[in-house]
């Protein structure tokens, strides 16, 4: 079923939905990792590795699912991505212990990024290289609903019916949005038979695209800054389940406030974007980043911040990433048009194993206080800093300012 284009209000809300997916699966069983730790007899620690693994899962799959995309169109493989993560769900349900929970986890987000691909392809098709920064910053407003909510519902349920029922929350919101898109999401992209399945082709088109300067400049720096996000995902329950002793419920709301940061500054800019263009308001973004990951280095090194100084430096931390992101994604994007499918999955991938690679060495630190994690938090934002600056040099042709 391929319905009529709904409006741009609508259209932005499924395609936000669709973004949403994969953070639901990450920020709702949060607030359970006590339990679950308990229920498996394992630390809090070894539970974040299934959060890690939900990374891996995530860039693993989008390197498929780009080709799928561009061949057979935006919803066929939606639809077989979706129902992968709903039977993972229930593969994790019954999970008995860490290393089979490890498992459907990756197998969860090898369906669950069927959806996170496809929209960020489908906003590249219904929207041109000017309006996508924006679309960005919109569709991470609607993104906003999962930290804001899903950590609170997730402990609720926990506390109500068992860890166990988280997954089945999540089924549930996977086959919803299923009838979603079937029904309401018109076809961005129609198939393209001359588009290679072939392993061969498939790396030859993606080295041609990571081999375009703007493309490897945004992407790399974009993904090495908003790692941290996946370290704060990994670190937040050990920081304030541990080391603060922060009830679940109360976690949830810290939470959801820090969101706030994310949400609100992705929503500033597209008041930015009024006044500067996409490369200037990204170039700010990232020198903030990484002057409040020295900052919040240093402060914890000094040992002058407690339970709510840490809160403000990942308020502040989480503000700039989201003024970075919409602006990286739509600079990388803005090259391509016929094999956008693809530029948006190897985008996608590399941002998820940069991620996923920052969030494991949370499971290497053994420590009762946050000055580890900072370490972590300055690495990623100086270095992310550092491969704009260079990489700039290396782009060849600058973007005009009606696109960037």
């Amino acid at each position: 079923m391929n319905p009529k284009r709904p409006s741009n209000f609508y259209l932005i809300l499924i395609l936000g939905s669709l973004t949403a997916l994969s953070p639901f699966a990450i920020d709702m069983y949060l607030p359970a990792f006590q339990k679950i730790a308990a229920d498996f007899n394992v630390q809090v620690a070894d539970i974040s590795l299934s959060l890690s693994a939900y990374f891996i899962g995530l860039a693993v799959g989008q390197l498929f699912y780009g080709p799928l995309l561009d061949r057979f169109g935006r919803k066929s493989p939606l639809y077989v991505g979706l129902l992968i993560f709903v039977a993972a769900s229930i593969g994790c349900l019954f999970a008995k212990n860490n290393e089979t929970l490890i498992f459907f986890r990756v197998i969860q987000a090898l369906g669950g990024c069927a959806a996170q691909v496809a929209s960020m392809a489908m906003v590249r098709d219904f929207f041109d290289g000017k309006e996508c920064a924006k679309i960005f910053s919109l569709l991470i407003l609607i993104l906003g609903v999962s930290p804001l909510l899903a950590p609170t519902m997730g402990a609720y349920i926990t506390d109500f019916f068992g860890w166990q029922s988280v997954f089945v929350a999540l089924a549930i919101i996977a086959l919803i949005l299923l009838g979603v898109v079937f029904f309401f999401l018109p076809e961005g992209h129609q198939p393209d038979p001359s588009q290679s399945l072939r392993l061969r082709s498939i790396f030859r088109n993606y080295f041609s695209i990571i081999s375009n300067p703007q493309f490897a400049t945004y992407t790399f720096a974009g993904s090495i800054a908003f790692s941290g996000l996946f370290v704060y995902l990994a670190s937040s329950p050990i920081i304030f389940l541990e080391i603060f002793n922060i009830h679940p419920h109360m976690y949830g709301w810290i939470f959801g406030i820090l969101a706030a940061g994310l949400i609100g500054c992705s929503q500033l800019n597209i008041f930015f974007m009024k006044r500067w263009d996409s490369k200037h308001i990204l170039t700010t973004g990232m020198g903030c980043l990484a002057l409040v990951g020295i900052s919040f280095f240093l402060s914890a090194w000094a040992n002058l911040i407690g339970v709510f100084g840490t809160i403000l430096f990942l308020f502040l931390y989480l503000a700039c990433a989201g003024v970075i992101n919409p602006n990286a994604s739509a600079l990388a994007l803005i090259p391509f048009t016929r094999n956008v499918g693809s530029a948006a999955a190897l985008m996608g991938s590399i941002s998820m194993a940069v991620g996923s690679l920052a969030s494991m060495s949370v499971s290497l630190v053994e420590s009762k206080a946050v000055f580890p994690f900072t370490i972590i938090f300055m690495g990623t934002s100086s270095l992310a800093f550092f491969i704009l600056t260079i990489g700039r040099l290396k782009i060849s042709r600058q973007v005009p300012k009606s696109e960037g």
